[in-house]
């Protein structure tokens, strides 16, 4: 979405998107950031039409959509094709994409591991942000234990109920 964001400042910049008038990457969006295969026609020819009109955008999309599928692969199929997609991330000059084609190839191994195990971090990010969401409905706290015995209430898994409650 950087990408999309500094290409959208861009033409604005350079005159060539006027307010009111009908510019190819302010609508786009969505169709940047779905999956290629829950596209509508809509955001399809969306697609075509960024295609057309902004080359950086484009490859920046194609790029989401190699490393999307690369993901999906094997650990066996997706190790040269981790290391390519890197390279070719590297090279394409794309701001967002250049130290992401970094950190990919230094942590080639770790993720080559992940896609083996079949394994995903979502349940820590969960429990991340209700600690998060715990702090926030807290405005502070006046000691750590206090802040400690919350989280654990809350994402310990204890149900507890009021009395006169169901």
């Amino acid at each position: 979405d950087k990408v999309r964001t500094a290409a959208w400042r861009e033409a604005r910049k350079a005159g060539t998107a006027r307010k009111g008038a009908k510019d190819p990457i302010k609508g786009a969006r969505w169709a940047l950031l779905k999956n290629e295969n829950d596209l509508t026609a809509g955001q399809k020819a969306q697609l075509e039409c960024v295609a057309n009109t902004n080359e950086t955008l484009w490859e920046a999309y194609k790029l989401k959509e190699r490393l999307r599928m690369i993901l999906k692969q094997t650990a066996d199929e997706a190790a040269p094709l981790l290391r390519q997609w890197a390279a070719d991330a590297f090279l394409s000059g794309i701001p967002g994409f250049v130290p992401l084609g970094e950190k990919i190839a230094r942590r080639h191994f770790d993720i080559l591991a992940t896609i083996r195990s079949g394994l995903s971090n979502a349940r820590l990010e969960a429990i991340n942000n209700k600690i998060k969401t715990t702090i926030k409905i807290g405005y502070g706290y006046r000691n750590l234990d206090n802040l400690i015995s919350l989280v654990m209430l809350k994402c310990g898994g204890l149900n507890l109920t009021l009395p006169g409650r169901q």
